[in-house]
């Protein structure tokens, strides 16, 4: 018998390529979603820190990243061959499924870029510029590409050997970024007045305009993940229209509740959180499955990122309180709500699957987190003692658009208030005192 030669089937294609656009799209929507959250003297600095992850994250994963990512196990499934270093075999005639070979490689970098911009969220307004441009390459190589191996990866053996699921990126996006984000807040210590001095969103129009375009190109995160227009990619967009929504309202009952007011960066960061939950799980669970989904991550995130001010850390844009919390929330409860007509097979414990699910979803959960904060941690301290990771204490004070870019976002400073500055006087003449 022969078998039939792979073949590119035009429909996959046109929505792959249509998925692949969306999920670039997330980046800049993150930048406008960490830059609406900082304070107006550290706004340009988080659009750059976003805006240049794209372009040193696309270098990175052409010459070795998805090879190390995708290409064949070197054994023990823990990282992938250099057979595709610089893209090679991947002309357009090669075939990944059923659209071109080069198509699915893009789709996941554009992945892997949003990964490394998360990280950014968590140490806001400290950090030095040239340090990150050095960090993001590194971590990607380091922390992004084995873990998506072990996930996704041919012969990876959170795949292949422990058989725990993540349709989507709940373990390689949502869990290392978040645990990245913890690492660094730790090796680069709180902000100049964290927890004395109010430290609120500077524009929270900007905010639910970044979180608008992240749900929207969600859409093609999760949707694309089915790597073809079918009903698999149909359903996971609907679970993933529906944990958003549930999201947002838990976080506003939360609100209500506990301080009288459902705020407006409220509803955008439930929003979120409801978004990273369904990650790992969209193509997974049922409906229903996605409206606990999203409702928990909204209750618990919520909780969440008030953490930081008990335990000491500065996670100065949430982070940790809804990246890892969240993609820790839905990629526990795939062992949960997992059902057959989803996955093919997997039942979670709710639909008859028993314990073990569960059981593998919490050892991945562990692996990865584990993983990547001991690398990050590591590899924090190690960039702080070579280059200094932090800006300096003036930097911080005035802040990193005037000092580091030489730009401020808005003309007249904070709302008309900042003083003019001499390119010819002194830095410490210059300091420019803005909202707190």
């Amino acid at each position: 018998m022969t078998l039939a030669a792979p073949h590119v089937d035009t429909g996959d294609t046109a929505w792959l390529l249509a998925a692949t656009a969306l999920v670039l799209l997330m980046t800049p929507g993150l930048a406008l979603f960490y830059g609406g959250m900082v304070r107006t003297k550290s706004v340009l600095n988080m659009l750059m820190m976003s805006f240049v992850s794209i372009a040193l994250v696309t270098v990175v994963w052409l010459a070795a990243g998805y090879s190390l990512a995708f290409g064949d196990d070197l054994g023990g499934g823990l990282l992938g061959g250099l057979e595709h270093a610089g893209m090679r075999g991947l002309g357009p005639d090669s075939v990944h499924g059923t659209v071109p070979a080069v198509l699915f490689a893009t789709f996941q970098l554009t992945f892997a870029v949003i990964t490394a911009a998360l990280i950014s969220g968590a140490v806001a307004d400290r950090t030095k510029f040239s340090a990150w441009l050095v960090f993001v390459p590194v971590w990607t190589l380091l922390v992004y590409v084995p873990v998506t191996h072990w996930v996704w990866g041919p012969g990876g053996w959170i795949l292949d050997r422990l058989g725990a699921l993540d349709f989507a990126g709940g373990l390689p996006v949502e869990i290392t970024s978040g645990a990245s984000g913890l690492a660094l807040c730790l090796v680069l210590g709180p902000r100049l007045g964290f927890g004395k001095e109010a430290m609120r969103p500077h524009n929270l129009p900007m905010v639910v305009l970044g979180a608008g375009l992240l749900w929207f190109g969600w859409f093609g995160f999760n949707a694309g993940s089915a790597l073809g227009a079918n009903g698999l990619a149909a359903a996971a967009f609907l679970n993933t229209l529906a944990a958003g929504c549930t999201g947002l309202l838990g976080w506003l009952f939360v609100e209500q509740r506990r301080d009288g007011h459902p705020t407006t960066l409220g509803a955008a960061s439930g929003a979120v959180a409801g978004l990273v939950a369904i990650t790992p799980s969209c193509g997974t669970v049922s409906l229903l499955g996605a409206l606990v989904v999203g409702l928990a991550a909204g209750i618990v995130c919520s909780y969440a990122v008030g953490w930081k001010f008990k335990l000491g850390y500065d996670d100065s844009l949430d982070v940790v309180g809804v990246h890892l919390v969240g993609g820790i929330i839905g990629t526990l409860m795939i062992g949960l709500f997992a059902e057959k007509a989803m996955t093919g097979g997997a039942e979670g414990l709710f639909h008859g699957g028993g314990p073990a699910p569960l059981g593998r979803q919490s050892v991945a959960v562990a692996a990865v987190a584990a993983y990547a904060f001991s690398v990050t941690y590591g590899l924090g301290r190690l960039l702080d003692k070579v280059l200094g990771f932090r800006a300096d204490e003036e930097q911080e004070y005035t802040g990193l658009d005037l000092t580091v870019h030489a730009e401020t976002a808005y003309d007249h400073g904070v709302l008309g208030h900042a003083a003019p500055v001499s390119h010819s006087a002194p830095l410490s003449a210059q300091k420019v005192k803005t909202q707190a």
